[in-house]
Parts: structure tokens; sequence; C-alpha cells
């Protein structure tokens, strides 16, 4: 049995049709093509599929057992037609994504809401993990594209880094929230929620406050804990302005710092994927996402 797509086509429009004149337009090709092409199936199946009565073609009973096959057929068909021009419009595909808690638990989920608003042919997963891990996880080719905590420098490996400054968190109603903006001897005394010593952040926000006393109550080793420990009122603490915005409104405040201490994030792929596409749109329209959100913080408090 001889069969050809073009074939099936030509019954699959006939049968839409009902005539091999309609099917002609629907294919933009000749009636007498067509009239050809299902001589050229009938002889493959060794079995007539239409009988004329009159102005009419009727589909015979092994036409109408084929075509429910044909259809299904051509149902798959338009779905990876689909799933092209998604995959050609950056809209369809697959991404993984590996990030630190603080951008895994905050910005990035409100960032997807709406990138995938508009792209529901797209499959994302999101993994949390430490930032020492991300790396790993892209060099290994089980992430395209990560956000950790840096410095990093590593052999293969694309880094681009996104700097960001880290702002004060205090309890609803902290006599410390009358100032604009907090200078580090403004802090003098207070109780602080502690970031757990080894990051560059951590190394920072000590640096800054060498010369001010502080009692350091908790400690904790991520900035969303430190937020929720702040929020019930335990102490004050310097964390990244994405989390900071994620408890606005739920018994903490936010006021920038005079000093920079950078809590920013690196963005890493891989030097051997190919430029363009899903993870280009992806990765750029996040990062205008997040200097949105930092600008639009910044404009209240």
């Amino acid at each position: 049995m001889r069969l050809n797509l073009r074939q099936v086509e030509a019954f699959h429009a006939v049968m839409r049709t009902g005539s091999m004149t309609g099917a002609a337009d629907l294919m933009a090709i000749t009636q007498p093509a067509v009239t050809r092409l299902i001589r050229d199936f009938e002889e493959a199946v060794s079995f007539a599929l239409f009988e004329r009565r009159g102005n009419q073609l009727l589909p015979t009973a092994g036409a109408t057992a084929l075509v429910a096959e044909v259809d299904r057929s051509f149902i798959g068909l338009e779905r990876i037609a689909r799933l092209a021009v998604g995959i050609r419009q950056h809209t369809a595909g697959s991404l993984r994504i590996a990030a630190m808690p603080a951008v895994a638990n905050t910005l990035l989920p409100m960032f997807l809401a709406d990138f995938l608003a508009t792209r529901p042919q797209l499959q994302v997963t999101l993994l949390g993990v430490p930032s020492h891990l991300v790396a790993e996880m892209i060099a290994a080719g089980q992430a395209d594209i990560g956000y950790a905590e840096g410095p990093l420098d590593r052999h293969g490996l694309d880094i681009q880094s996104v700097p960001l400054a880290s702002v004060v968190v205090l309890p609803q109603g902290h006599p410390l929230t009358a100032h604009n903006i907090l200078r580090p001897e403004d802090l003098a005394n207070e109780q602080f929620i502690g970031l757990a010593s080894g990051s560059l952040f951590a190394a920072g926000v000590d640096l800054a406050f060498a010369e001010v006393p502080r009692t350091i109550r908790i400690e904790t080793g991520l900035s969303y804990t430190a937020c929720a420990l702040v929020a019930q009122g335990l102490g004050v603490c310097v964390v990244d302005p994405n989390t900071a915005r994620d408890f606005v409104g739920r018994g903490l405040e936010v006021r920038p710092l005079s000093v920079h201490i950078d809590t920013g994030f690196l963005v890493i792929r891989s030097k051997t994927q190919r430029g363009g596409g899903l993870m280009d749109v992806f990765s750029s329209e996040f990062l205008a996402y997040n200097a949105g959100l930092v600008e639009r913080l910044a404009e209240g408090l």
C-alpha cells in the first residue's frame, strides 16, 4: 500500500466539504488534481471511497470507517503546527529555572503569573535551591537559567550581575519609621534579626554596621524568615527589597538605607546554549519586571 500525506489530505478535505470542488478550494489546488489524488488513494487502499449519485458525492462505508482515524491524525498534525508556531513566537515549549530562595519564593512567582498568562502552551519547572547548587544545575544541564547569589566565576557559564540596594525592614509603628532614609547609626542599640554569616551580603551588612552597637537577637538563613520575624516585632533587619515588598502591609515597614549594601543576584546560563529564543525573552522581561518593582517600591517609601 503506497499512501502519502497529500492523498490523505485530499480525502480529509473532500469529507469535510462534501465535494471535489470544495476540497480543491480548501487545498488551493485544481479540482482535477483533487480527483487524481482521491483515485490514487482508492488504489492504495483497494476500495472505493465515494459514490456519485447525480450531483451528490457520497462517502462509502469504507470512507466513513476510515475518516475517524484520519481526523485523529489531522488533529495531531494541527497540534504540532500550533506548537511549532508557539515555539517560533516564544509562547510555547519548556523552561527549567533554578533560583535561590530569595528569588524563587517571591519575585519569580509574581513574574510568572504575568508571563504565563499569555503563554498557555509553555511549561515551567521552578526549583528553589541554595545558591551554590544553582550553578551546578546549569553546568549539568539540569536547568536552563538560574538566579543565585554571587560572587561566581566558573568556566562554561554566562554570568550577568544584577545589582540591587538592600533596605531596612521595621515592625509596623516602630519609632524609626519616622525617618525617610535610615543611616546605620540610626539603628544603634536596636535588636537585629541577623542573616547567617558566610554570604557576601551578610559580610556587607557586618561591614556597614561595624561601628554601630547592635544586638543580634535571632539569626536565620533566609531573608523571608527574617521578614516574618520582624513583622512579629522581634527586631529589625537589612534585607533585599523583593522579599521586603512581600510583607508590606503585613506588620512590616520598609525604609531605604543611606549606604549601599548590594543584595542583588546573578543570572546564570550555559555558554553552550544557543542565543535568542524563549530564554532570552524570559530573561529580559524578568529583569525589566524586577527593575519596575524596585522603582515602584522606592516611589512608595
